[in-house]
């Protein structure tokens, strides 16, 4: 009786740890979708010394892909619960280290966006703010080689810190 005991308390706390589960749902935002439908994005202007033509077109878009996938936000051109506007501001190159030719060998490209948000639900949470990051890369390839991954690279992020700054409420 002992050993059937032993083995069947081994059975339980086996069965015990196989049927327990843990369960964490994350959608990486903080929308209370009983009030909150819709997010207007307008179009971003590219107000940059330094213009790279497709550079406002990808960011609005990316941007409103953004919305659509990580929240249940209807992504509307006007008219939104939550508004989006906004322009770039700055797209600059910056050389970083000098080689012994007296050449940059590693440039920084950095890009600021001006971004006004508004809450039509919660007025407290309005803003307007400037969002910004960089990427490097060595001068053994030339701007234009690299320019479009730099871009989405950097867009990535900003876009990233955009979406948590507007509706993940960190």
């Amino acid at each position: 009786m002992k050993k059937w005991l032993q083995k069947t308390g081994w059975l339980l706390v086996g069965c015990f740890f196989f049927s327990c589960s843990i369960s964490y749902k994350f959608n990486q935002s903080s929308i209370d979708y009983s009030k909150i439908s819709s997010i207007s994005i307008h179009d971003f202007s590219n107000l940059a010394q330094l213009v790279y033509v497709p550079l406002a077109q990808q960011f609005t878009e990316t941007l409103k892909d953004k919305f659509s996938r990580q929240t249940k936000l209807k992504v509307i051109s006007e008219g939104g619960d939550l508004d989006l506007e906004g322009e770039i501001k700055d797209y600059f190159l910056t050389p970083l280290a000098v080689s012994d030719n007296m050449y940059a060998a590693q440039t920084r490209l950095t890009i600021a966006v001006r971004v006004r948000f508004s809450n039509k639900v919660n007025s407290d949470e309005d803003f307007e703010k400037t969002f910004s990051a960089k990427s490097e890369f060595e001068n053994t390839l030339t701007f234009d080689q690299v320019q479009d991954d730099l871009c989405d690279v950097i867009m990535k992020e900003i876009i990233d810190q955009i979406f948590n700054e507007t509706v993940a409420n960190w």
